[in-house]
């Protein structure tokens, strides 16, 4: 199974970590909620034209969704989950490299785990995730009291930094988990379609009277870099990612985690100038640790999982 997955984890971990490298170049151009406002005005633009096309060719055509349970549903994750977080983890790029911020994120699992156990009930709270989650956020006040940025600019971390990527993370826990209480047998693209536009519909009225668009500063690299983020590093990886999870399982899907920050923390070096320290690769490795851990099953649930695997069940 890795091996018919990996080509499609590895390419949309690229993806997810070109993107968040754009995202840093981009915030030296743009205000960081006149960047996401553009950026998901195009991708859910994206979104429609799919519906659009979705007859031609003699293709069976895809009906914009009308259940209000799902408008409603998607259109509130596409605030919690879309556009809170992605506003608030570019914000963090102002302030840190694409490495940090891409490592606190990986710690989105871990505060995931804890919102599950207030929220569902069929969440348990065990033993390794509790450890898991103490490991992994050692490893994020690790960095913070190190005062890590992966900026040589900047000698000593700003806290606005760690707090807009908590912010994001917080915002995509929470989506994590509402999706789970709420969407659960809801078409995944129906939901994304509608996320993204709601998405795009919150935050372009906020940034208007809040910034307004002032694109003065933007050359013809940075248009550029906005239409990668928004059709290759959002609409794309999207898609991607449903793919993965349709074709290969969720578990498979997530192992981007550990990827993601891998590629962005290289691809900001090298292309950004970004410092990789030996502080920031013991954080990474803590983090790590932490969701592996927590991520991790007892080896009876792993022999169950394996029996069930080969032994027909009733009904099959």
């Amino acid at each position: 199974m890795f091996s018919r997955s990996a080509p499609y984890i590895l390419l949309l971990s690229f993806l997810y970590g070109s993107t968040l490298v754009i995202s840093r170049f981009s915030v030296g151009q743009y205000d960081p909620r006149v960047y996401i406002s553009l950026r998901l005005s195009l991708a859910a633009v994206a979104y429609a034209v799919v519906y659009w096309t979705s007859t031609w060719g003699g293709r069976p055509k895809r009906l914009w969704p009308r259940d209000r349970s799902v408008l409603l549903h998607a259109a509130i994750l596409g605030i919690i989950g879309t556009a809170i977080p992605m506003t608030s983890i570019v914000s963090s790029l102002q302030y840190q490299s694409t490495g940090v911020t891409s490592m606190l994120l990986t710690l989105n699992p871990a505060i995931t785990v804890v919102l599950a156990q207030i929220f569902l009930a069929d969440e348990p709270m065990t033993w390794r995730k509790t450890a898991g989650v103490i490991v992994a956020l050692v490893g994020a006040a690790f960095l913070l009291l190190q005062g890590e940025t992966g900026l040589a600019d900047f000698a000593q971390a700003d806290w606005r930094g760690y707090a807009w990527a908590g912010v994001g993370i917080l915002g995509s826990a929470a989506a994590s988990v509402y999706a789970r209480r709420f969407m659960r047998t809801m078409d995944t693209w129906d939901v994304a379609s509608v996320r993204m536009i709601a998405a795009a519909a919150t935050i372009v009225p906020v940034t208007y009277f809040t910034v307004g668009f002032d694109l003065s500063r933007v050359n013809a690299v940075g248009y550029a870099a906005l239409l990668y983020a928004a059709l290759v590093g959002t609409f794309l990886g999207m898609w991607l990612s449903f793919y993965v999870v349709k074709r290969f399982g969720a578990t498979p899907a997530s192992q981007t985690s550990y990827i993601i920050p891998v590629i962005s923390t290289t691809l900001g070096a090298l292309v950004l100038g970004e410092v990789v320290t030996p502080i920031m690769l013991l954080g990474m490795v803590i983090i790590f640790t932490g969701i592996a851990l927590l991520n991790s099953k007892p080896r009876a649930a792993l022999r169950a999982h394996s029996r069930d695997a080969v032994t027909p069940q009733a009904g099959d």
